[in-house]
């Protein structure tokens, strides 16, 4: 299950949770919400893979990026050859190779600034979404050791009398 779609599971439980009156806790019930927490511990490293896949992804976009570089230096260095016969035409294929290797480094590192842009997107939701489930877990933690506490109290308030 997607971890965004636990969290809504979780906000429900917490939105659907009878207030205890005159306080800011709820009660809310604890096996369900377990229930979620160990669903989202089995969904992180689900999201953890989909961020290593999409480094992986950056990899390989990487790669072919310095693949077509390599081939079009090569195609460059080729026509270069082919031309150097007469000095005009050495001197323009070298112009023209040397603007092709420009231009093949500079859509090279576009793509690799574009798949780091995109990497670090990506992740920071993550992370951000990690931080708003552990704020949550805390949260209902909370909550639930407050109850505990309250009732707690109200033993300890019943068994003196």
């Amino acid at each position: 299950m997607d971890i965004l779609q636990l969290i809504d599971r979780l906000e429900e439980l917490f939105n659907e949770s009878k207030s205890i009156p005159l306080t800011r806790n709820v009660m809310v019930d604890e096996d369900r919400m377990l229930d979620i927490i160990d669903q989202m511990r089995i969904a992180i490293p689900e999201e953890v893979k989909k961020a290593q896949q999409l480094l992986g992804q950056r990899d390989r976009l990487l790669a072919q990026a310095q693949e077509e570089a390599n081939r079009t230096l090569e195609l460059a260095r080729q026509k270069a050859d082919q031309l150097s016969s007469k000095e005009l035409v050495v001197q323009e294929a070298q112009r023209r190779g040397e603007q092709i290797l420009s231009q093949a480094r500079a859509e090279a590192e576009n793509t690799r600034d574009d798949a780091n842009d995109y990497v670090i997107r990506i992740l920071t939701q993550l992370q951000d979404e990690l931080e708003r489930v552990s704020n949550q877990v805390i949260n209902g933690i909370r909550v639930v050791q407050d109850e505990q506490d309250r009732k707690t109290a109200i033993i300890g308030s019943t068994d003196k009398s």
